[in-house]
């Protein structure tokens, strides 16, 4: 038989071609292989080397100064970081304070870095709120300062132009991280809207601080000492039969009238009384806020000025404080205390107590014993 016929139980015989088809395959696979794990460890060591120089010390240069300011998230401050040459890349800093979980102990402020600073020693000073000691002024502001007397004080040292300060004071505008100030009526007929909202205070702020800046700082230390009084204050604005700005309104009276901090409650309780039987207030410090300057005694033309802050023409409760009432002010106004008082006046006998009356005859029998007492 024919060597190239088959023989039957027999097998093809191989040819050279046949032969050479597995190796050559394997070899292609073999390859192919190796191409995509030799790609895959150029892609993993090209990412490695990224982060790595990314996360690296800069280069070195230059002590500057960088602020991290007040409600700005650690990813924003990364980016100023690379600004200024403190970080070499911003993105892969910011992973890696994910990545560590920092940045949410970092503390507002001006630091000092240098460029070429450690990853860890940028981070250990940022927790550690090293910031710069910056220059600051210093003002205080008495109890029952209006906002005339509060710009006078601010533009004498020169912190303030006073122009620029009043104009704020006056505009109608919603003030940032502040709730008090919100209960300022819009339509109010006030002289200056932010009167009595700017608390009465000892004040610190970074030198060169804005108008707007003194007036958010005072008008958010109201929102604090609200914050101090019992959780049921705002129960005792519809006991009485206000608002809020209404309290303000009669906290600031009551600021201007009383000197005697025991004596607050007692005068806040005669508003009140006064206000539920409809008699006008009748009190001279409404009057003396609407003069140019403050008189030791009111004459008789001074209450017929023409004006929703003079009660005792006006009935009810002026268009809003005529000053910053203290915090037992503002206590007193929302706890007063519950008498049959009506009236009340001044000792002259250089005390400043006074003398309260339920009714008329006794509020001027009192009078004769003030004048009785007077101070020669």
């Amino acid at each position: 038989m024919s060597p190239s016929e088959h023989q039957p139980g027999g097998e093809w015989p191989a040819n050279d071609e046949m032969l050479s088809t597995g190796p050559r395959r394997g070899r292609i696979t073999f390859w192919v292989i190796f191409t995509i794990l030799g790609l895959m460890i150029v892609c993993a060591g090209s990412v490695f080397l990224y982060i790595w120089n990314g996360l690296r010390p800069a280069p070195a240069g230059d002590i500057v100064q960088v602020e991290l300011k007040k409600g700005a998230s650690p990813f924003q401050f990364a980016e100023v970081l690379e600004d200024q040459g403190i970080v070499r890349n911003a993105f892969i800093f910011k992973y890696y304070l994910r990545l560590k979980h920092e940045g949410p102990r970092f503390q507002a402020g001006v630091y000092e870095l240098k460029q070429g600073m450690d990853k860890q020693a940028i981070i250990a000073k940022l927790n550690a709120g090293e910031t710069l000691k910056q220059e600051t002024i210093r003002f205080t502001i008495p109890e029952g300062f209006t906002v005339n007397q509060i710009v006078d004080t601010l533009s004498k040292d020169g912190y303030v132009d006073k122009a620029a300060f009043l104009a704020l004071a006056d505009k109608d505008q919603v003030w940032p991280d502040t709730d008090a100030s919100k209960h300022i009526p819009k339509d109010g007929k006030y002289i200056h809207r932010l009167e009595g909202y700017m608390f009465p205070d000892t004040y610190e702020l970074v030198k060169g601080s804005k108008p707007e800046d003194i007036i958010a700082r005072m008008l958010q230390e109201l929102d604090r000492k609200m914050d101090s009084l019992p959780e049921n204050w705002e129960d005792s604005l519809a006991a009485n039969g206000v608002d809020f700005h209404g309290m303000m309104t009669i906290a600031s009276l009551v600021e201007r009238e009383v000197v005697v901090d025991e004596e607050r409650p007692i005068v806040a309780g005669i508003i009140y009384n006064r206000l539920k039987k409809g008699m006008p207030l009748q009190i001279d410090a409404t009057v003396q806020y609407l003069l140019d300057k403050q008189k030791e005694r009111l004459m008789a033309s001074d209450l017929q000025v023409d004006s929703p802050f003079n009660t005792y023409k006006t009935k009810g409760l002026p268009p809003g404080p005529i000053a910053s009432p203290s915090l037992k002010s503002i206590e007193a106004s929302l706890f007063p205390k519950q008498t049959k008082y009506y009236y009340y006046v001044t000792k002259k006998d250089g005390s400043h107590e006074h003398l309260f009356a339920e009714t008329l005859k006794g509020h001027n029998q009192n009078i004769a014993k003030s004048n009785a007492t007077a101070k020669q």
